[in-house]
């Protein structure tokens, strides 16, 4: 694997203030190579319920309630794409989930849920990792899927919609730098626990890993890249990530963003 040096802006402090270092970038993205075990969160017991009969009929949307999308959530979190609550409300944190399950499935990420998405909960999520050989409790964040995994014991048992750097140029309050997210190598050096606020906005359970990039918990994760650097990640999902991952585990980068219209 080829690796070269850039020199890019990334933000210190909680994503805020741009401090100029040379991070080493993967010049180019791994094959993906193998596949592993599919997901089982750690500390929930396998969800036995079974989809009723007619749930593939019957198409669920963001705002709709009962039991079928209680059903949903429950499935959902057996398999390490959803950890709110199984309140049976469609709210924002269940798309969340439902568009991990999309992305996993490589299905078009959408809020609707039909047919698809419950043969995808069906199915083994079947995962190429970026790095095979990579430490065994390691996170990986594929940019060009805007999806992270995280490993323990070399198996996946998450998995995550993310809206990572926007790789567009930015100014604020007299403070330009460039929102990129940096590909490479890296760990996890500090942790900082609950919400923290910075110039650029609050963030959750932030886990740093480069400067000051983190992976933390966000209130705003659209469909595209729109952070000013970090790879941000639905609440209650950030939650969970914290309770796995800890200081000194790898964090891989990977893949190439197309920057958007209209980020941050």
């Amino acid at each position: 694997m080829r690796i070269k040096l850039r020199e890019i802006v990334v933000l210190a402090a909680g994503c805020g203030l741009p401090l100029l270092l040379r991070v080493p970038a993967v010049a180019e993205e791994v094959p993906p190579v193998g596949d592993d075990a599919p997901a089982v969160r750690e500390d929930d017991p396998p969800v036995k319920e079974e989809a009723p009969a007619d749930a593939e009929s019957v198409v669920l949307k963001p705002g709709d309630r009962g039991e079928t999308v209680r059903l949903l959530q429950l499935r959902m979190r057996d398999g390490g794409y959803y950890f709110g609550k199984a309140s049976g409300v469609y709210d924002e944190q269940t798309r969340f989930g439902v568009w991990a399950v999309q992305k996993i499935h490589r299905l078009m990420p959408k809020g609707e849920v039909g047919r698809e998405v419950w043969r995808a909960l069906d199915r083994k999520a079947r995962v190429r990792p970026l790095v095979p050989n990579g430490g065994a409790d390691r996170v990986e964040v594929n940019l060009s899927r805007q999806l992270l995994t995280v490993y323990r014991h070399s198996r996946p048992v998450l998995f995550s919609h993310i809206s990572s750097g926007a790789e567009v140029p930015f100014c604020y309050q007299g403070h330009c730098g460039s929102a990129v997210t940096p590909v490479g190598d890296f760990r996890v050096t500090r942790r900082a626990p609950g919400w923290t606020t910075g110039m650029l906005g609050s963030m959750f359970n932030s886990l740093y890993f480069v400067g000051g990039i983190a992976v933390h918990g966000a209130t705003r994760v659209p469909l595209h890249p729109a952070s000013h650097g970090c790879v941000r990640l639905p609440v209650e999902t950030s939650k969970r990530v914290w309770e796995l991952v800890d200081v000194g585990d790898p964090v891989y980068v990977r893949g190439k963003v197309t920057p958007p219209r209209g980020a941050f």
